[in-house]
């Protein structure tokens, strides 16, 4: 029985997207968030009842940026089109690089805007392009 269900949703799946990091960091914050509305909701149900109005607002608000994000992480996962889908995740990707790498500087050549990266807190130094030669200063 669960073979025949697997197969079926393998016949569904395919020639869909499927799941990558960009939509794991959507489920994810989508989770935070509704853990966060939870608290907040429960908290301000303790307090004073004057400020429900403003509080009721907010949890809506969280609410619907959570099924927001549910709902687009289910659609990047449905979608048939891979080329889009891979497209954003490879910019999602690069992104998450330059946040994570905290040794280097990113910056974007004038002539060409082919992005250079240098090291940090060199002060002021002169960038040469690799792609065209270019020479531009700036401070890291």
């Amino acid at each position: 029985m669960f073979r025949r269900l697997g197969y079926t949703l393998q016949r569904f799946m395919r020639g869909r997207y499927g799941s990558d990091k960009l939509n794991l960091v959507l489920l994810v914050t989508a989770v935070v968030i509704s853990l966060v509305n939870s608290v907040l909701t429960w908290a301000w149900a303790a307090q004073d009842p004057a400020r429900v109005e403003l509080s009721e607002i907010i949890a809506m608000l969280l609410s619907v940026l959570t099924y927001a994000l549910l709902v687009y992480a289910v659609f990047r996962m449905m979608s048939r089109n891979i080329y889009k889908r891979g497209l954003e995740n490879k910019k999602f990707l690069n992104l998450w690089m330059r946040l994570k790498d905290r040794n280097n500087r990113y910056f974007s050549c004038p002539a060409c805007k082919q992005t250079v990266r240098v090291p940090k807190r060199r002060g002021k130094i002169c960038i040469r392009c690799p792609k065209c030669g270019e020479k531009f200063i700036r401070k890291t």
